[in-house]
């Protein structure tokens, strides 16, 4: 490996950890302004989305000119492959925490209405489905990415739990029918940033193997 090129690479590795750092804390934001209806937390959280956007289009140009210049070969080039695809994946990451922090917006301008379903345990799982595909990047940790994938049953355990809770509930509070129907919303939402996390810590596996594994059970 040349040494601008192992420069260039350990740059784009702290870019995409960066950005990782940034959709997490994301996240947690647009979970806690949903649990306490913080409307000024909720709204932080959506201002940020262009940062982030911009983050992932500079990571992918990144990408491209390695690639275009140096033309990597196999570790190396695994490397940026993978960085492009969970780039991606960290910008939708992004899009699903504002889609929540919109939703405690909305629920901000709603009666009060009691949270039906326990959002602390799965937006903490899926938020640790988050880090935990995160850290396996950073250390390169099969074990860990693996452990990602075992424990995105769990949070689709959660979901369908929380639907038949709201289904419930709504036959019996019909004046809380929109708020309700939001809250779903971001139970879904935080099952899909878990698949996310999924197919990061699947990103890994491949930067680490060689091995594709999606679609695999």
């Amino acid at each position: 490996m040349s040494v601008h090129l192992q420069h260039e690479i350990a740059d784009l590795k702290k870019q995409i950890l960066a950005l990782g750092a940034l959709v997490e804390d994301d996240v947690s934001q647009a979970v806690r302004a949903v649990a306490q209806r913080d409307i000024r937390l909720a709204q932080s959280v959506i201002d940020r989305d262009s940062v982030v956007d911009q983050n992932e289009v500079g990571i992918e140009e990144e990408c491209l000119k390695i690639l275009a210049l140096h033309q990597p070969v196999a570790n190396d080039l695994r490397f940026i492959i993978a960085v492009l695809k969970l780039n991606n994946d960290l910008e939708r990451i992004g899009d699903l925490a504002v889609n929540i922090a919109q939703r405690a917006v909305f629920l901000c301008g709603q009666l009060p209405c009691d949270i039906p379903f326990n959002l602390a345990e799965i937006a903490e799982q899926t938020q640790s489905m988050l880090r935990q595909s995160l850290d396996a990047l950073i250390n390169l940790d099969l074990k860990l990415a693996r452990q990602v994938g075992a424990n995105d049953d769990v949070v689709d355990n959660l979901n369908r739990q929380s639907f038949e809770r709201i289904k419930g509930v709504i036959r019996q509070s019909t004046e809380h029918l929109d708020s309700l129907i939001a809250l779903l919303s971001v139970s879904r939402y935080l099952e899909r940033i878990a698949d996310h996390a999924t197919n990061i810590a699947e990103d890994v596996i491949y930067l680490v193997e060689g091995r594709i594994i999606r679609h695999q059970h």
